[in-house]
This record gives C-alpha cells, sequence and structure tokens, in this order.
C-alpha cells in the first residue's frame, strides 16, 4: 500500500539522545512521506500565537514561570492533528517524555481514531556522541557548521563558504556537559523504551553511520510502519 493511500492518519515517535539527528532525519521524512513533525515547542508558540483556548491557557502558565502541564499540551496537540496539513500523519518530535504523557497521548488517538505506527529509537553509541556534540563548532560569519575531527576547514583557521577567520562553540557543547546531558536522557527514556516495546511499536535504528544510510533505513521502517 501506497502512504499516499492511507486513510488514516499516521503518528510516528522519534525517539533519541541530543545530537542523534532527529531534526535532520524528521525533515527527509516530511518531504519523503508527506508527513509533519511537530514539537512540543514549536506546538507551544504557535498555539499561544493564534490565541487558542489552549493557547491561551499554556500562555499564562509560562507567563507564571510554571511548567505547562500535559492536560494543556495534549489539548494543544488534539487541535493541531485535526489541520488540514497533517491529514498523512504527523512526527512526534520531543513529545511524549514520560510514560504519563505516553498514556495521554494513547487517550488522545483512541478519541481521533488513530493509533501510534511506530516508535522509532535513534541508537547511538554515549562515547561517540560525546565526542561529536563536544567537537562542533560554526563560523560566526555564515554559521557554516565544522568540526574538531569530521570536518576541518581547508584552510585552517578560515571558513570554506565566507572565509571569515572567526568561529564559536555553544556554551554547552563540551564533553562533560554533553555526558550529563546524555545520562539524563537514558534516565528519562528508558522507560519510554520499554513502554513501546511492551506496545509492540517499538523499532530500533543505529543511527551512528552516515546520514543518507541512516535516512535510508528510516524510510524503510516508516513505510512498513504506515502500510
Amino acid at each position: 500500500m501506497d502512504a499516499a493511500t492511507i486513510t488514516t492518519p499516521a503518528v510516528l515517535i522519534l525517539l533519541g539522545p541530543p545530537g542523534a539527528g532527529k531534526g535532520t532525519q524528521a525533515r527527509m521524512l516530511e518531504d519523503k512521506f508527506g508527513l509533519v513533525q511537530l514539537s512540543t515547542g514549536d506546538l507551544l508558540r504557535a498555539a499561544v500565537a493564534a490565541e487558542t483556548d489552549a493557547g491561551k491557557a499554556a500562555k499564562a502558565v509560562m507567563e507564571a514561570g510554571d511548567l505547562v502541564s500535559d492536560d494543556i499540551v495534549i489539548a494543544i496537540l488534539r487541535d493541531r492533528l485535526g489541520e488540514p496539513d497533517c491529514a498523512k500523519g504527523v512526527i512526534l518530535d520531543g513529545f511524549p517524555r514520560t510514560t504519563v504523557q505516553a498514556e495521554a497521548l494513547d487517550g488522545l488517538l483512541s478519541e481521533t481514531g488513530q493509533k501510534i505506527n511506530a516508535a522509532i529509537s535513534l541508537e547511538v553509541e554515549d562515547g561517540e556522541m560525546v565526542i561529536r556534540i563536544s567537537g562542533r563548532y560554526t563560523c560566526a560569519g555564515c554559521g557554516e557548521g565544522f568540526h574538531d575531527t569530521f570536518k576541518v576547514p581547508v584552510v585552517k583557521g578560515k571558513c570554506d563558504k565566507c572565509g571569515s577567520t572567526e568561529f564559536k562553540r555553544r556554551a554547552d557543547d563540551n564533553a562533560e556537559t554533553v555526558a550529563s546531558r546524555l545520562a539524563a536522557y537514558h534516565a528519562q527514556t528508558a522507560p519510554l523504551i520499554t513502554y513501546y516495546q511492551d506496545h509492540g511499536v517499538l523499532k530500533g535504528l543505529n543511527a551512528m553511520g552516515n546520514i543518507d544510510d541512516i535516512a535510508g533505513n528510516l524510510e524503510r521502517i516508516v513505510s512498513d510502519a504506515m502500510n
């Protein structure tokens, strides 16, 4: 069955630590399958800007300096899933983060007649991720990305793209901070891995190779999940 013939919009979840490439892969899936990537942050900002009922509730909570509740996030997601551009399906990135949120999401999808087609875990090695993230830096002039090991400028100290000699690194892109972020991710996500494994929708994907190879393998998983 071709993805275009799907009558019930697909719901895919991307799981993976910081730097695993979720955003890059999600954009490729959007282009390939006509899906829409939905992240919690983008959903909240859009709902607040649109002044929906849920958006107004979220704005009040955020202005008070509090965390937006799961009920509000689910209400915003419910509104978003009903919009025309989500007719073929969505990719959830960054939600759910807990099993409580996963259960709430299941409840929402049961209302709409949808289901989780696949929860795809982008699997990486922590040691390699520390090297990958902590070595990143960008050109201060044009934003071109570089890496201490994997992508150094052709001419040392000079941007390949614009010729600038000024570079910058994110303050949290250091080995200690990255290791801490990875540990927090694993602690937070481990229950979700078990949850979706128990529900028979978990798919693991080695995310340490070439981007195009990873994309090809991911596309096959998604195509199978949508059929």
